[in-house]
């Protein structure tokens, strides 16, 4: 299994952030029609985008090993082993994802903090 470059983990990134936007966005937009009219509490985007980016990760990840971002490129996440990843990999992984400073480390590791955390990688299929 040959891992990935940057160039696809750049192209998943940006699929599967314009379907998280698109979902965090219309799920404000509807949460806001009940903090109009129905008096609900009002919460900030970033609730929305950043709890949607990590049930949106932690679900396809887990039970799909790819996102749709991933489909696209014909990637995927495997363990180190070469294996599927495991449910509390891909737990952290989600969890990792929502720190700002996840692609900082590119440079550093040679990969993305989610997968030295994770002892995951991503992979052609």
């Amino acid at each position: 299994m040959r891992t990935v470059g940057d160039g696809t983990r750049t192209l998943n990134f940006l699929i599967d952030t314009a379907i998280i936007f698109a979902l965090a966005y219309f799920s404000f937009k509807g949460w806001n029609w009940y903090v109009k009219f129905w008096g609900y509490p009002y919460y900030h985007f970033g609730w929305f985008f950043f709890g949607i980016l990590f049930v949106y990760y932690f679900l396809f990840e887990s039970i799909f090993s790819r996102t749709p971002g991933k489909w696209f490129t014909y990637s995927k996440v495997v363990g180190l082993d070469g294996k599927r990843a495991s449910v509390p990999a891909v737990l952290v992984r989600s969890l990792a994802r929502l720190t700002i400073i996840d692609l900082f480390f590119i440079p550093l590791l040679g990969k993305p903090l989610h997968d030295h955390l994770s002892r995951t990688r991503l992979v052609e299929v």
